[in-house]
């Protein structure tokens, strides 16, 4: 009817064309349609940048706060930017399957309770309100418990109270602390879970569990503090050695699975053992030792597979695409190194083992060598759960934190800290040595920016564009920079460029994007395509790949390759750091170079054409050009409408940016004096090129300052020559515990025992110790010895003068045989070994003296 009339046709057109567009945009929904892109509007986590968010966005794509929080779960978190009915029926769910307990408060503000997971990383969750259709989604940062900060859990009064309990002259009230406003109630229950891990070792059926055991306190105030004198557990639960306290709402029933909780820490749960524990706590323990000895005996040899220690400590702390610091003994924090006294600093290799998930721990001292169990109690051990677990987790013995106490910690109190029965650990925990461990290559772009490939290198290139840094086909590793145009301080454009924005991916991983932020030396990081916080936590576990942020401007990303990209701000630039390692020696291409100690390859276009290291800086310029993506093969996220004209829309390599590509040094200069003072020594060159040509003291300190680091992190990884750990000979000692070239061992022997071998060693340049293995033998063994000794030798020159004069006779005898004698008509024997008279007593008396002599020689 509407278009009844010709003067209302275009009236008509027109509410067509608006119903068909209102109906496009209401069916254009974000329910069950986060990270997709449609044509009228977006559901990606690049909407909100772009600006073209579908409406309801927010209301399905959910944004929380907290965003993390402790894998055992209990974590009440808001929903952001969404509102609900109070009286709606929440539910949450985890991993597609584990459904929690959700509500609306008051204000109409949705939250979740967080469930109790065997795994670390992000966990995609989704809200129903209706129990049915779970059409919002969001993701949730499970973290493994230790690195949580003290304020996310309870925190137990004296720790050694706690895990020495009943042990002899440690008793008392125990104590504990929380933040009360973590728990939605005003009474709460105290309750002990324990942890165990049961079923055949590396099958199918072998599984983890918490399991609720009983209430400590019921229905008590909650003040964030409670105490309490422990008591001896009935059976079965003192049986349980391994376990947390959790604190939860009193309205709960006990041992209620995923409701508002804050748990503690891990520990050995001395404070309820069985009585035979109190009254023998050496005994009992050592029997537990004993047991756990069998136990590993039976399961498969781990040790071979692991990778072997870095040699010092300065290896390493560079060694960040590989170790980690093991937060139990940090040199950052004070170095309070509980289990490992004498150690300064230790390591976690971070990557588990490629069968078994297997970790490595390596500790050193004060003078930055490694500290062994060979010679200390405080030496690293290998573990066979990896502390911070390993992908994909949640089945023994990958489970984050907890795997590790069951099989690594737990038995180190059996063994060493409640007996002293440290050789049964040690046996199956001995230290790594270095003898096989080879520190990575480092690479580097720094400054305006200059280029410092893998086999050493050096050249400047100030393109803009996106480019392959590193590509290896082999481990489909690829890791791309991007390079923008420098400004004066008065905005205009300077002819330089900085790296901007670095990208990044290893096989299936996520990809991660590392470029500046808005903020001056602010680093922001990226998970495919969305921006990471890190102002809760600063180490995410993702698919694939580790990002550690401890502060703003750092920022540290591995791969299981063992590679580490390194990225830091300062001065308005970028600086990147490549680690590689040995296994991908001649499997690298791109601008920072051919890794195969020869740098006469490194300037190797895409199309395999080398050219000279003397090439000219604009020959170099094209070269390094040829090295851009295509936005099939780019990394880069594209979020905002400078990037996409700039970059996306626009060519990889802007041919119309044609940089200085040499500064002068006019005498006439104000500048030129200062610079020259500031720019000495090694990296002088970029130094200079940097001041001048960004007319900055401070810019060219900052590159100044970043050659000499990357030098410093190139000395650092040079390789060491480990000969291995000497052992001590039995009734005797040594002195020294360095094992690597040019060191120096002693050996001594105690009272009543003598040294036999060499009494000093020295680790050579091959890698062998100089000198004989050394003994201590008794000095009564070495009277028996010696006259054993004596005796034999005694023996052997009897036998000798024997042979010696039974093959005279033999030799004498053919000589007669072949040369019979002539005078006076002597016969030669029928045989030698008849031995018969040659002469008899009638012959005799007619033979002159001479022949009787020479018959008599005959007959003896």
């Amino acid at each position: 009817m509407l278009c009844k009339y010709k003067n209302k046709i275009h009236l008509c057109m027109f509410m067509v064309l608006l119903l068909q567009l209102l109906s496009r945009t209401a069916a254009q929904s974000c329910a069950r349609s986060c990270g997709e892109k449609f044509n009228t509007c977006s559901c990606h986590a690049t909407c909100e940048s772009l600006r073209d968010c579908c409406a309801d966005y927010k209301q399905f794509c959910l944004d929380i706060e907290p965003h993390s929080g402790s894998l055992l779960g209990g974590t009440d978190f808001e929903i952001l930017n969404a509102t609900f009915e109070q009286n709606i029926n929440l539910t949450c769910r985890f991993n597609s399957e584990i459904l929690t307990e959700g509500y609306a408060d008051e204000s109409g503000v949705g939250h979740c309770i967080t469930p109790l997971l065997y795994e670390s990383g992000w966990i995609p969750f989704e809200v129903s309100t209706d129990g049915v259709n779970f059409d919002r989604s969001g993701q949730w940062l499970s973290v493994h418990h230790s690195k949580l900060g003290p304020v996310y859990k309870i925190i137990l009064g004296n720790d050694t109270q706690w895990q020495y309990y009943g042990t002899p002259g440690v008793s008392g009230d125990l104590k504990m602390i929380w933040i009360s406003s973590l728990i939605k109630a005003e009474r709460v229950n105290i309750e002990l879970w324990g942890y165990n891990e049961t079923g055949e070792a590396y099958s199918a059926n072998w599984e983890a569990k918490w399991k609720y055991l009983y209430t400590v306190g019921r229905d008590v105030p909650n003040s964030g503090v409670f105490s309490f004198t422990p008591q001896i557990a009935e059976k079965p639960y003192s049986l349980w050695d391994l376990g947390s306290i959790r604190v939860s709402p009193s309205t709960k029933p006990d041992g209620a699975q995923n409701v508002n909780a804050v748990w503690s820490e891990a520990h050995a749960i001395a404070w309820h053992l069985e009585e035979a524990f109190r009254k023998d706590s050496a005994g009992w323990a050592l029997e537990k030792c004993i047991n756990w000895d069998k136990e590993e005996k039976a399961m498969p040899n781990f040790l071979t597979e692991i990778t072997d220690c870095p040699c010092t400590l300065a290896q390493a702390r560079a060694d960040t695409g590989r170790f980690h610091t093991d937060y139990g003994c940090d040199i950052e924090a004070g170095s309070f190194c509980v289990y490992h006294p004498g150690a300064v600093h230790c390591v976690r290799a971070i990557q588990g083992s490629p069968e078994y998930g297997a970790g490595q721990q390596c500790c050193y001292d004060s003078t930055g060598a490694q500290v062994l169990t060979g010679d200390s109690i405080g030496g690293s051990t290998p573990d066979r759960g990896h502390d911070w677990g390993d992908p994909p987790y949640k089945k023994p013995p990958r489970v984050p934190a907890f795997s590790h106490w069951k099989y690594d910690v737990i038995s180190f109190y059996y063994c060493c800290l409640w007996s002293d029965n440290c050789k049964y650990y040690f046996t199956h925990r001995p230290s790594s040595d270095c003898r096989t461990y080879h520190p990575p290559r480092a690479a580097a772009v720094l400054g305006d920016p200059h280029f410092m490939t893998f086999d050493g290198v050096t050249f400047t290139f100030n393109g803009k564009g996106e480019y392959i840094l590193v590509h290896s086909s082999d481990y489909d590793l690829s890791v791309q920079g991007r390079t923008e145009p420098m400004k004066f301080e008065n905005g205009t454009v300077a002819m330089a460029t900085r790296l901007s924005s670095v990208a990044m991916r290893e096989k299936d991983s996520d990809v991660i994007e590392v470029r500046l932020g808005d903020q001056v030396d602010e680093l922001q990081v990226l998970m495919n395509q969305q921006v990471l916080s890190f102002s809760e936590q600063k180490w995410i576990d993702l698919t694939g790949v580790f990002v550690f942020s401890p502060k703003a401007s750092n920022v540290t990303v591995m791969f299981p390759s063992g590679t580490g990209v390194e990225v830091r701000a300062g001065e308005g630039v970028m600086t990147l750091t490549v680690l590689l390692p040995h296994d991908l020696q001649n499997h690298t291409l791109g601008l920072l170079g051919t890794m195969n100690d020869d740098p006469e390859d490194d300037l190797t276009s895409s199309n395999g054409v080398i050219i000279p290291l003397n090439s000219s800086a604009q020959d170099i310029f094209s070269y390094c050009a040829g090295w851009a993506v295509t936005n099939e093969t780019s990394l880069f996220t594209y979020d905002s409408t400078y990037l996409l004209n700039e970059y996306y829309y626009a060519p990889k390599h802007d041919p119309s940016f044609i940089p200085n590509f040499s500064v002068t040094e006019d005498p006439e200069d104000p500048l030129l004096e200062p610079v020259l003072n500031l720019c000495a020594g090694e990296g002088a060159s970029f130094c200079k090129y940097d001041a001048l040509s960004m007319r900055s003291l401070e810019q060219g300190n900052a590159t100044l300052l970043a050659y000499r680091s990357h030098t410093s992190t190139k000395t650092a990884l040079e390789p060491v020559q480990s000969c291995g750990w000497l052992s001590p000979p039995n009734h005797g000692q040594k002195e020294g515990t360095l094992y690597l070239e040019r060191a120096t061992v002693t050996f001594s022997c105690n009272s009543g025992y003598r040294l036999y071998g060499s009494q000093e060693r020295t680790c050579q340049a091959d890698g062998e110790w100089s000198g004989e293995d050394t003994h201590c033998v008794a000095d009564n063994t070495l009277a028996i010895v010696l006259g054993s000794i004596g005796a034999v030798l005694a023996l052997v020159v009897m036998v000798i003068a024997i042979v010696v004069y039974t093959k005279k006779q033999k030799n004498l005898t053919v000589l007669n045989s072949s040369h019979p004698p002539a005078l006076h008509g002597i016969e030669k024997p029928e045989h030698p070994s008849k031995r018969l008279p040659l002469c008899s007593t009638e012959e005799r008396k007619s033979y002159s003296s001479d022949r009787i002599q020479r018959c008599s020689r005959w007959l003896l």
